[in-house]
């Protein structure tokens, strides 16, 4: 159950260092189920839904099979299902009936292009957030007009109302309806489908980059399955799970607009947490959060970098959050770095 972690050695050059850094360092406490009988399939439009194990991309991937039991592995045939702690809460915060959010993104241009994916390497750091906030870095996958939305989001959130804690963990959601009445995060209600017998959802990561010093990354991957129309969950060359198309009205038709970066939820007393690794962004990568190998897949399910004519920048509250975009660079692909401290961020 690795997460591929990469270290920065300077300015001018990214260095990958092995794919095995353990990811869960905290034990969850978790259930080994039947996986025909996990939550998804409570969902009323996937009664029927056959479990997909063949997924078509233009890369290698497979859903392990060997029979391997450790701390977080569940035997063949079974999925782990994380427990609810008490004193979590589901709500996404991200609605009308909630404002005060803010974001340090980079997104695709609405110019009617569909995508089938999108990757990058997501630096890891830890945060202090309070009970009321949470900070994420995460890629979206969206289409559908807002009060219809169809949103995919894969990365990892300091959550504390989720997670009872302030842990940095790797974190998913979705949403069909604009966050009216579908959607939630990890599994916490029926749609997403693992296929994995690792537990990945909402675990720890046991290694968190040191500002100055080395920096650690993660690589998550989501792509549309060629043949079923299903979006899929890759950590390297594992799936994890996927979303069935059945659970969107826009989505299965692809994405119309893909975004990387970072977003903040502010409390009711006005002060945002920090985002990133909680400092601006500078020339010296090692004292900056930041995404890079940022890629899409187009139309053909062909992985490339994204395109510099075909993003927009957006940081809307420059006194407490940035983002510098490098474009390509040869050692790391697409680059950009960004965050901030946070503070009165304004509404």
């Amino acid at each position: 159950m690795a997460l591929h972690l990469v270290l920065v050695l300077s300015f001018y050059m990214l260095l990958t260092l092995g794919a095995n850094g353990i990811m869960a360092s905290v034990l969850q406490d978790f259930d080994c189920v039947d996986i025909y009988k996990q939550p998804a399939f409570q969902h009323p439009l996937l009664k029927n839904h056959k479990i997909q194990e063949i997924f078509i991309s233009n890369e290698s991937h497979r859903i392990k099979n060997k029979y391997q039991i450790n701390d977080q592995s569940c035997p063949k045939g079974m999925v782990p299902i994380s427990k609810q702690k008490n004193k979590t809460e589901s709500v996404h915060l991200d609605t009308l009936e909630y404002p005060g959010q803010h974001f340090a993104t980079i997104e695709t241009v609405l110019d009617g292009t569909i995508y089938r994916g999108a990757e990058a390497y997501i630096s890891l750091h830890n945060l202090t957030v309070q009970n009321n906030q949470y900070s994420k870095s995460q890629i979206w996958l969206e289409n559908g007009p807002q009060d219809q939305l169809n949103s995919i989001q894969v990365g990892w959130a300091v959550h504390p109302r989720l997670y009872g804690d302030s842990l940095t963990r790797f974190t998913i959601y979705w949403t069909a309806d604009g966050y009216k009445k579908t959607g939630c995060y990890n599994i916490k209600c029926p749609g997403f489908v693992l296929v994995t017998r690792d537990l990945h959802l909402g675990t720890t990561f046991d290694r968190s980059s040191v500002y100055g010093g080395t920096t650690y990354y993660f690589q998550p991957k989501i792509f549309q399955d060629g043949f079923t129309g299903n979006w899929a969950l890759k950590l390297f060359d594992e799936i994890i799970g996927y979303w069935p198309k059945e659970l969107f009205t826009h989505l299965n038709k692809g994405a119309s607009l893909v975004r990387f970066g970072g977003n903040v939820f502010t409390s009711p007393s006005g002060i945002s947490p920090p985002m990133g690794n909680g400092h601006f962004p500078v020339i010296d990568f090692q004292k900056c959060s930041q995404f890079y190998s940022v890629r899409v897949k187009n139309l053909n399910y062909q992985s490339v970098d994204i395109e510099e004519k075909k993003i927009r920048r957006y940081a809307d509250s420059y006194q407490c959050y940035r983002l510098t975009y490098w474009g390509y660079v040869k050692s790391s692909g697409v680059l950009f770095t960004f965050g901030g401290p946070g503070g009165n961020c304004g509404a």
